[in-house]
């Protein structure tokens, strides 16, 4: 613990805003400062850098692009690898392991050792892997690498120790699964078909030994040749060559038939008794047509042929439809006896595969289910009923049922919140599964006893919201919202909503939620907001809808270039945006030019409508289109049961909306909220020449973006990384000037009024802004480009298109204001330094909020040397480019009990708003506290309040007592409105308060205010205003995330950068804790849905499908072998059944066939050593590595070490005793030769 003693304030009384200009706010990265004031307080910080570790927990979700699957049928799990190499092992609910292969290589095939808790790998890198699942994070023991072939297929045989490689020369070769060292023993295809073939076969598609004989191994080649291969005789038994190529080959338990899949959807069935020709052919899906002929089909992709005692053997397989059935969906098809189903997929069929009841080959199998994986869903079919219904998902496997695009994260929630989701979102269940237990059902779990409720909530693409039950690493759906019931249907090609957005007009963008008060806010990307309120009973509702206009643009009077380096005052009271209420979507809103005016995009049901129990929509807010300008995309969000307000901003200006009485408080435009103190000087536009409707830049679908966002991808990065830099040269020069101070007046509140008309120039094209909202609030990417022309179509993509590895290792925010190394130091009026703002060739303003896949979009011109001559026209003009100046948008809101004024005693509801450039707003109001006065009285809001500066977009606030503990947000207690009334209590609002003085009586009056931007984080006193500490966090990347959380009972500051830096910094003294370089900003989805939460916990989409979550706290580390699941449990081996005598004498030597007789060393010799290479694993090495700074890593090592030494030993045991046993061999042999030889006369030998 260490004791940080500052002082306070000490400057106030030299100048009004002293301490937020002093020299202490501009201190180097990393050195926290104080101002000197007579005032001492002391805060006792506990945590330190031993506190904070960062690993992965868990991976939740499908995964994203399968390739492969696996079963063990003896321990019941199952493996899914993926196309990036990643490998999902799954078991009982609980049971979730991922693990992911260094190369990043696409895992080609899986195979488990049956029953050993092992898994072979096979990857598209011809590597083979051996994976060790003993342990609760699998690590890989061995590798082999090929270097001449590449491998197509693998087969390992049940308990064997030998592994089958087919490769795409056609050979087959033979790897020790123990020692994964290649065997002497090859199969070289020209051996295998007969010399006088005159065409190669093609590579290897299929693998297995005969059921009848594990000698024989049947060989199939892609060209349709199959092969069976006396492993002993080392010569082929029989050779097939058929016309069709071969997709894949399965044998009947007997052992004396096989059937064959085909590219041309037929089916064959051979006998062994005679292999010139098939037994039978079977198209099951090609009929014949007029002409005799049969229908050309698709090619059948794999079956299977099982048997069962109590019925007819099932023949199941994928593909095989005709070609002319246009549009048929994939299929999976189920031959059982005469009756044929065929189960209709929602999604391509990468691989099936049938669960039996045996492990043996040569037993009837008994097949009991079908496991589909699919390219975006899994799901297993119940074989034992005839109308084959699906089995019930345990998994989350449909969290990109409707693509992500915002996601929040809670922990330590009322722990009666779940229960209650969980019991409405359970009547709304699907029906029809099958009534049998989930089959797979390996491993086990148990519940750690470090768990406490957490909730993860996604917002979707199509408007739904779900909430999921994430306590104690697992996830479990609740409660599914639809957004989209609130408005009617928007018809395809017509109506607001489609010229808007044409594909998702619902779509989630941010959410905010009161777990306390269960108060639910849902940001939609058309510009809209919607209130829930959380009731067990249903209701007939009529929702309330509020209309808002906030355009707003700055009158064009004085041309910049006569006045560039002038300050001016701007005119107050001019600029400020209109409310509206219930306006009415008609004609009659147009303009004669046909110009759209005072309309929303989307249109409220205006009818009574029954809503069910869970959440309940109770209002609605909507923008407004503005003289022909859609309506900007709303960036900040803050709502507050305690105080009945919400809040919420963009890039022209903030509004406040009281939800209780349904009225808009207030509605101005950023530059109205400074009054007099504002910071930067802001010139006029230039005079307008042509009107032009900037509409054509609003989105409109988000699919067509992507063809631009390739090439926009590649500009010039670094010359972006260079004028941003600059900028912030400007403020360090500025904060560390000792003659530069920021000036803040705080004056009396003004009364907010609003213009009776206020037109827009659509030629004046919105500028570029981009805000980034940490906390519970998605983010809003707003893209820049310089295309001059028609506007681009964005629309919310399906799928990841994304790649920023062409940005050259540069970081930069999109929220940086960009300024020319050439450019002087703006000179200052009496009011402080003012910046110029310049309105002639500034860029379109495009806007896309949308998704968990976005691609980020970067200043660019049609050709490469107008993009050079744009960027060199920015560095050696005089005009810099901060000239081009964007709207100061909101970035951040937050409600709480706090000090508006120095001269303010006492704490009261304030608004703090957090901007674009950096600056902090506060905004005092009055709150009747009497609950009938609150209905009836109006609130007060005097915009007019403090005035703090930082560098970089405002992220997030947060409030400290002076001993240093987090101020909470005042609440209501949640109450249910449909309830029935009790006369004998009558239901009143219940309020929580949390006020700063509230845990300091000893301390004195006053709280800490953090701050935290995309380059830095202070820490403010209030009232006086002082800035106590400031950390530059970053000077060569950016801030996207951050937030004040809890962490072993203290809080701490966490952010997440855009060079995939996880950082934490102590609170109040900034000082940094952990800095790890854990992943690299690879694509837009991360920076969309990171997200921070209490205890440690962070989450974010990996993939478009899956939820990877991660914690930077070093207790949870030590505690995750706790709460991970065991893969492998110790089960008997099932006993292979009694042959019986007949069976045994006629059905061949199959036990007696002795495989390391053949393939080992002695017999075939070593394999040549540039065939392949043979890579030691890190054998549990990986997990040592996560917890190699805390005492589970010597724990681990001693564990790893003991292990070898104990393997070791075991080895050396096995070899005495193989000695032991040659040496009893030897003396019973001469034993017996010295009897025989011991009566032998000397003439008889």
């Amino acid at each position: 613990m260490k004791k940080f003693r500052k002082v306070l304030d000490g400057l106030t009384t030299s100048s009004p805003g002293g301490t937020i200009g002093s020299p202490s706010c501009g201190s180097a990265a990393g050195t926290p400062t104080a101002a000197p004031t007579p005032k001492e307080i002391d805060v006792q910080e506990t945590l330190v850098s031993e506190n904070f570790q960062l690993c992965k927990t868990v991976r939740h979700g499908f995964p994203y692009q399968p390739t492969a699957l696996a079963f063990d049928p003896v321990q019941k799990i199952l493996a899914i690898g993926s196309r990036s190499g990643g490998v999902r092992i799954l078991g009982r609910p609980g049971v979730d392991c991922y693990c992911q292969h260094e190369s990043g290589a696409a895992v080609l095939q899986l195979q488990f050792l049956i029953n050993e808790g092992a898994l072979v790998t096979a990857c598209a890198d011809d590597t083979l892997h051996l994976w060790n699942l003993r342990q609760r994070r699998p690590a890989v023991l061995h590798s082999l690498k090929f270097n001449r072939e590449r491998i197509t297929f693998c087969h390992l045989p049940f308990q064997s120790k030998w592994l089958y490689v087919g490769t795409e020369r056609g050979n087959t070769h033979i790897v020790n699964i123990e020692s994964f060292i290649l065997s002497g023993y090859v199969i070289m295809w020209n051996k295998a078909i007969e010399l006088s073939t005159k065409t190669h076969p093609g590579p290897v598609v299929h693998l297995s030994d005969s059921p009848k004989d594990e000698g024989k191994l049947l060989i199939g080649f892609e060209s349709g040749t199959i092969v069976q291969w006396d492993l002993r005789a080392k010569k082929a038994d029989f050779r097939i060559y058929y016309d069709e190529a071969i997709h894949s080959v399965s044998w009947h338990h007997e052992g004396k038939q096989f059937m064959c899949s085909h590219s041309d959807g037929s089916l064959t069935l051979w006998n062994l008794r005679n292999t010139t020709r098939p037994f039978q052919v079977t198209f099951p899906h090609g009929k014949i047509q007029k002409d005799g002929r049969k229908e050309s089909c698709k090619p059948i992709l794999k079956v299977e042929y099982k048997t069962s005692r109590s019925s007819e053997p099932f023949v199941i397989f994928s593909g095989g439809l005709s070609y002319d059935k246009a549009g048929r969906r994939p299929t999976l098809t189920i031959m059982h006896g005469k009756a044929i189903t065929v189960l209709e997929m929602d999604y391509p069929i990468v691989e099936f595969m049938v669960l039996c009841e045996t492990p043996y080959n040569n037993e009837v199998q008994e097949p009991y289910a079908v496991v589909v994986l699919l390219e975006k869903d899994l799901i297993v079919v119940d074989l034992t009923q005839s109308n084959f219904p699906v089995f019930e998902n345990p998994y989350p496997m449909d969290i990109h049922e409707s693509p992500v695009t915002c996601t929040a994260y809670f922990a330590d929630c009322p722990p009666d919140i779940i229960p209650i989701l969980y019991s409405i979102g359970a009547k709304h269940k699907k029906t029809g599964y099958s009534q049998k237990e989930w089959p797979i059902s390996g491993g086990t779990w148990t519940l750690g006893s470090h768990t406490y409720p957490e909730i993860i909530i996604t917002g979707h693409a199509d408007g739904s919201i779900k909430f999921w039950d994430a306590s104690a690493i697992t996830l479990q759906m609740l409660y599914k919202l639809k957004t989209s019931k609130v408005f009617e249907k928007p018809k395809p090609g017509e109506g607001r909503a489609a010229e808007l957005v044409e594909e998702d007009p619902f779509a989630v963008q941010m959410v905010s939620w009161c777990p306390q008060s269960r108060i639910f806010c849902v940001v939609g990307i058309s510009a809209h907001i919607i209130l829930y309120r959380f009731s067990k009973y249903d209701a007939n509702t009529q929702i309330v809808s509020l209309e808002v206009r906030l355009q707003c643009e700055s009158e064009d009077v004085i041309s910049p270039s006569e006045n560039e380096n002038n300050p001016c005052f701007s005119e107050q009271g001019s600029h400020s945006p209109q409310p509206h209420h219930q306006h009415p979507a008609s004609p009659g809103n147009r303009t004669p030019e046909g110009i759209k005016d005072s309309i929303p995009c989307l249109k409220v049901k205006d009818r009574v409508v029954r809503v069910p129990p869970g959440y309940q929509s109770e209002l609605v807010i909507q923008l407004l289109w503005v003289d022909g300008e859609p309506p900007q995309q709303i960036t900040s969000l803050d709502i507050n049961s305690a105080y009945g307000l919400l809040a919420f901003g963009n890039c022209n200006g903030v509004a406040v909306v009281d939800y209780l009485q349904k009225t808009i408080l207030l509605c101005m435009s950023t530059l109205d909220l400074y009054g007099a103190a504002d910071p930067y000087q802001r010139l006029t536009r230039s005079p307008r020449r042509n009107r032009q409707s900037t509409s054509e830049f609003c989105m409109r679908g988000l699919s067509n973006f992507y063809s631009d966002s390739k090439k926009r991808i590649r500009t010039s990065y670094q010359s972006l990384t260079e004028l941003t830099d600059n900028q912030q040269s400007i403020d360090m020069e500025r904060s560390k000037s000792p003659t530069s101070v920021y000036v803040c007046f705080v004056g009396s509140p003004v009364p907010v009024h609003y213009p009776t008309s206020l037109h827009n120039d659509p030629r004046i094209l919105p500028e570029p802004v981009a805000s980034l909202r940490a906390s519970h609030c998605s983010p809003v990417f707003y893209l820049l480009d310089n295309v001059k022309g028609p506007g681009r179509k964005l629309s919310l993509p399906t799928d990841l298109k994304t790649d920023l590895d062409h940005v050259n290792g540069h970081c930069t925010s999109p929220t940086s204001q960009p300024c020319s190394a050439g450019k002087p130091r703006v000179p200052m009026g009496p009011e402080g330094p003012r910046l110029t703002r310049r309105g002639p060739g500034r860029p379109p303003f495009r806007k896309a909020q949308s998704a968990a896949c976005m691609e980020i979009s970067l200043p660019v011109s049609h050709t490469e040397e107008s993009r050079e001559n744009s960027f060199s026209r920015s560095r050696s003009s005089s005009v810099s480019s901060i000239d081009r100046d964007t709207k100061e948008a909101v970035t951040t809101l937050q409600f709480g009990e706090s000090y508006g004024r120095k001269s303010d005693a006492l704490p009261t509801p304030c608004l703090w708003v957090g901007t674009s450039l950096g600056v902090v707003l506060l905004i005092p109001m009055s709150i009747p506290t009497d609950q009938e006065e609150r209905m009836e009285e109006p609130v007060t809001i005097g915009p007019s309040g403090a005035v703090l500066m930082l560098k970089g977009s405002v992220l997030r606030f947060a409030f400290l007592d002076l001993v240093g503990a987090l101020i909470q947000s005042p609440y209501e207690v949640w109450r249910d409105l449909n309830a029935p009334e009790d006369p004998d209590r009558p239901r009143r609002r219940k309020l929580v308060h949390f006020s700063p003085s509230s845990s300091q009586d000893a301390c004195g009056d006053g709280h800490l205010a953090v701050v935290c931007s995309e380059r830095q984080a202070k820490v403010f006193l209030m009232p006086s205003q002082s800035c106590l500490f400031v950390h530059n966090i970053t000077e060569s990347s950016f801030v996207l995330r951050a937030d004040v959380v809890s962490v072993c009972n203290s809080v701490c500051l966490a952010c997440f950068c855009a060079n995939g830096h996880v950082m934490t910094l102590s609170l109040p003294s900034l000082r940094p804790l952990m800095d790890v370089n854990y992943l690299p900003l690879t694509d837009m989805r991360i920076a969309r849905t990171f997200c921070f939460t209490n205890g440690g916990q962070a989450l974010y989409l990996s993939s478009p499908t899956e939820i990877q979550r991660i914690t930077y706290s070093q207790e949870m580390c030590d505690n995750l072998q706790e709460m991970l699941g065991e893969l492998f449990t110790p089960i008997e081996t099932p006993e292979a059944q009694n042959r019986g005598f007949l069976k045994g004498f006629f059905g061949g030597n199959a036990h007696t066939f002795d495989r390391e007789e053949l393939f080992g060393e002695a017999a075939a010799g070593k394999a040549s050593r540039s065939l392949a290479q043979h890579i030691p694993g890190q054998g549990g090495v990986e997990g040592m590595k996560v917890a190699a700074s805390g005492a589970v890593g010597e724990l681990a090592r001693a564990r790893i070490a003991l292990d070898e030494r104990g393997q070791r030993l075991g080895e050396l045991e096995e070899r005495t005793a193989l000695m032991m046993t040659s040496a009893e061999t030897f003396s019973k042999h001469a034993h017996e030769l010295m009897l025989k030889c011991k009566d032998k006369k000397w003439y008889q030998f």
